[in-house]
């Protein structure tokens, strides 16, 4: 039984792991505030439980997740997780001012890095933009083979909000990804290194457990100070200030001149419009779709005489 009214996740331990599970699989699970905030608000209540050793975190329905939720703010009283004062995951700080939104993120997915217990994150569908920045902050990634894993945002609205990619993927690799926002399979993922192991989907639920409990087995102190042993290596090699940095780079990719375009089409032609135009040169996701423009210019932020953008 969960210990907490989650609306947007479940929660339930089994001897000794805690699964935590995104449940808005009528929107991919896409990333809320709120199911954010539950998110680890469920990873203190793990932490805290002595009984628990491991944490799984997984995705209801048919993917991990879309990525963050791009829809308006639902209504008050569901929402009960968030702070109350930033209507934002608690971090400390209520982020005033423009631009935080990356800067928020890092800190609300650090949650899990100085999380005091291993995190699995089990991966299956979609795992996409913010969906990849909440997997790979987590200890151990057990995907589908047939899994999607990209960032597509950074077609046309930002650079990534937390720059994990350098520090998960070859130089090569990490580029195309950051650059392009192209998908790579779970199998190519695993390949990679980003994940532990990719299998097929339908093993996906049964190999990831089996995973989690056998390290189960070993006691929480003991995972404690080797978690905390390796991340306090890649801290050294200058993870924090690196993710940081990318937090202000991405600040100021929002504020140049093309993004005017993505904001005008999200406003005047709805947010799936606004994918369409995004995807529809890359012929992937949205821009599969028939609707889409296939051959659209690259865009400028600019005004044309007649007072238009450029399309």
């Amino acid at each position: 039984m969960a210990p907490k009214d989650y609306h947007d996740i479940t929660y339930r331990t089994d001897d000794r792991l805690a699964f935590i599970t995104l449940n808005r699989p009528e929107k991919l699970n896409a990333l809320s505030n709120n199911l954010r905030a539950e998110v680890m608000d469920a990873m203190r209540e793990a932490e805290h439980d002595e009984n628990v050793g491991v944490i799984v975190l997984a995705g209801e329905g048919r993917s991990f997740s879309a990525g963050y939720d791009l829809s308006p703010a639902r209504a008050a009283g569901d929402d009960d997780f968030v702070d109350e004062r930033s209507k934002l995951p608690p971090t400390g700080t209520t982020h005033p001012g423009k631009n935080q939104w990356a800067r928020h993120v890092i800190m609300t997915n650090w949650t899990i890095w100085e999380l005091g217990k291993p995190v699995v994150c089990q991966i299956q569908g979609h795992c996409l933009a913010g969906g990849t920045e909440l997997a790979s902050t987590c200890d151990f990634r057990i995907v589908a083979d047939d899994a999607k894993i990209g960032y597509p945002p950074v077609r046309a609205m930002t650079t990534m909000d937390m720059m994990w990619a350098p520090w998960h993927l070859p130089p090569a690799k990490a580029r195309e990804f950051a650059f392009m926002g192209d998908s790579f399979s779970g199998e190519e993922m695993a390949r990679l290194g980003w994940a532990n192991y990719a299998v097929p989907a339908e093993e996906l639920v049964d190999f990831t457990e089996q995973f989690a409990r056998r390290m189960g087995n070993i006691d929480n102190e003991m995972l404690m100070y080797t978690k905390r042993s390796v991340n306090r290596q890649y801290e050294m090699m200058g993870i924090v200030e690196g993710l940081r940095s990318g937090a202000e780079i991405m600040a100021l990719s929002a504020v140049r001149d093309a993004a005017d375009e993505w904001n005008r089409r999200v406003q005047e032609d709805g947010l799936k419009s606004a994918l369409e135009w995004r995807d529809g040169p890359f012929r992937d996701f949205r821009g599969a779709y028939d609707s889409a423009p296939k051959d659209r210019a690259v865009a400028t932020g600019k005004k044309h005489d007649g007072g238009d953008y450029a399309n």
